[in-house]
């Protein structure tokens, strides 16, 4: 292997969810996907045309994809994350996009990024639920801006673990940092981990996934993004963290793994648009199934193999 742009293969049957198969939809925004027994789900954040515009709870809301074949979803119409508040300050929050899930024992833990009117955000606001029928809010978990957050599936050296992204936006380089915590509701010892920028694809910022535990580390999917004189790209890589200091990088993809190639990924409330939130490791068949988001308007499946993919970013391919 010596090109890891060929690692991934797009699902022949893409997009595997679409804006205009669900009347009323302005937007879908990019899936966190878990695997729950023997099915797979996808969080969905989705925009109504009907939604208020800028300040309103009902802007972005999280809906719950479920399949049995991982190829074949059924939506929800029923928002499933809510601040489930009405005293201040939760009455400010909103927009509530890009969850990221990690199955901690037995249980499913969600950090959503939400706005907060009048502030700056966003913040990371973290739930939990352990049969994606009920949900229950935690916490906020962040400091402003921090978008992205995600948790380690298991503690080191007795911590919690998770990745931040701070800045980003108009406040910033979007950044990599780690931090821990002994009850996952207060944290500290942040420590950066990866700045953006060491390739093309990633010169503007960047932005982790949850985790994926492997015999020579943590495999994390990452976000970056391009800033060319024609607008923004945004692609899809890779890093590798030890697996007892998951502060330290010991591999990462300097290719990308996937780019905006297709019809959906090129045009659409996003342009040229690929943004994973997460991927399932399917350890016993050395593969990973990467959903992601297109250009805001569709959702997508890409498959790899895991070991391949962990060698690239060991080999920086």
């Amino acid at each position: 292997m010596k090109d890891a742009t060929r690692i991934f293969q797009r699902y022949s049957g893409n997009p595997i969810l679409k804006v205009k198969d669900y009347p009323g939809v302005a937007q879908l925004y990019n899936p966190s996907p878990v695997q729950f027994g023997d099915e797979t789900i996808l969080l969905i954040s989705v925009v109504e045309h009907a939604a208020k515009r800028g300040y309103g709870r009902d802007v972005g809301e999280t809906r719950i994809a479920r399949s049995k074949d991982g190829i074949h979803f059924e939506l929800s119409t029923e928002n499933f994350v809510d601040t489930q508040c009405d005293e201040y300050p939760w009455t400010l929050y909103h927009h509530f996009i890009d969850n990221r899930t990690t199955k901690i024992g037995d249980t499913y833990y969600l950090i959503t990024p939400v706005m907060v009117h009048g502030f700056q955000s966003p913040v990371g606001m973290l739930g939990k639920t352990k049969d994606f029928k009920t949900y229950e809010r935690i916490d906020v978990i962040t400091q402003p801006p921090n978008r992205g957050a995600s948790l380690f599936s298991e503690t080191i050296a007795g911590k919690y673990w998770k990745l931040d992204r701070p800045g980003g936006g108009d406040q910033g380089t979007g950044e990599i940092w780690i931090s821990s915590s002994p009850d996952l509701v207060h944290w500290g010892g942040f420590k950066p981990v990866l700045a953006p920028n060491y390739r093309f694809w990633n010169m503007g910022k960047i932005g982790p996934t949850p985790p994926i535990k492997t015999a020579k580390g943590w495999l994390d999917i990452i976000h970056g993004v391009f800033k060319p004189a024609g607008g923004v790209q945004y692609y899809i890589g890779a890093m590798l963290l030890d697996l007892d200091e998951p502060w330290k990088v010991i591999g990462k993809t300097n290719s990308y793994l996937m780019g905006p190639e297709e019809p959906w990924e090129l045009h659409g409330n996003s342009d040229n648009t690929v943004f994973p939130c997460g991927a399932i490791a399917d350890y016993d068949k050395d593969q990973i199934r990467l959903y992601y988001g297109g250009c805001d308007m569709a959702i997508c499946l890409a498959t790899g193999s895991l070991s391949d993919t962990v060698e690239a970013c060991l080999k920086g391919l």
